[in-house]
């Protein structure tokens, strides 16, 4: 295991640990300034955040390498991080036609929707889910299509023997992009279903104290009084002009 767990896999860990808490105070941060109090809306502001950082500054120089050559050739420091992946899936090494093309998708598209996705939250805005849906969807598919094309020759790139290998860098970190779009797309779901379904008629609430609700019991009172009135005036009038004629 100690050969396993080298000097940059620390490094790497600790710098994926360290965007998180960027990502977690910047959306309390943003959510506090715009007097967002839910929860679940800072958790959404933060993994937006975080997600935007990793597509911006890791994934980012990972297409930018790979477009150039391979990140196994490369001697840039930020390959130092993709050459540690690289030894839990293979394809990451070697400039993969599909892993690139998924990586630019994920770069040049899912980022910036991540960053116009925290504009809509903090502003409440009303295409907010719009965008939503089509981040986590675009989320899903990248993911897909990551694994799916391995799996169908028998996931000869997918280092599956090693612990690290498979449930830290394979199964959590791809899990994420997983689990936390299919939670959004339900989130989405439920306020969209509420937004759409058919209101019911709602009783008249009354604010204030007793006061204020014989106030409002005798203007009602006066009202029908009134209504009481003209009818009867009404009624009167059409039978002096029958009498008369």
């Amino acid at each position: 295991m100690a050969a396993i767990i080298s000097a940059v896999t620390v490094i790497s860990l600790l710098v994926t640990a360290l965007y998180a808490v960027i990502s977690v105070v910047t959306a309390y941060s943003l959510c506090k300034r715009k007097n967002i109090s839910s929860a679940i809306e800072k958790w959404v502001v933060s993994w937006l955040v975080f997600d935007a950082i990793i597509h911006f500054t890791l994934e980012g120089p990972f297409v930018i390498l790979s477009s150039l050559g391979t990140v196994e050739n490369s001697t840039h420091f930020t390959a130092l991080l993709w050459q540690e992946y690289g030894k839990a899936d293979k394809r990451w090494l070697v400039s993969d036609p599909t892993i690139v093309s998924l990586e630019m998708l994920t770069v040049f598209l899912d980022g910036p929707l991540c960053v116009i996705l925290v504009y809509a939250i903090v502003e409440d805005k009303h295409y907010r889910h719009f965008v939503q849906i089509v981040l986590c969807v675009c989320e899903l598919y990248g993911g897909w299509m990551t694994f799916c094309p391995d799996w169908f020759v028998g996931s000869p790139n997918l280092v599956t023997d090693n612990a690290l290998y498979l449930w830290v860098y394979l199964v959590f970190f791809n899990g994420l992009w997983v689990v936390i779009p299919l939670a959004m797309l339900w989130q989405s779901w439920v306020q969209l279903r509420e937004a759409l379904s058919p209101r019911r008629p709602t009783s008249l609430k009354l604010s204030g104290g007793s006061s204020s609700q014989g106030s409002y019991t005798s203007i009602i009172q006066t009202k029908i009084s009134k209504s009481e009135s003209s009818s009867i005036e009404s009624s009167s009038r059409g039978y002096n002009l029958r009498k008369r004629n």
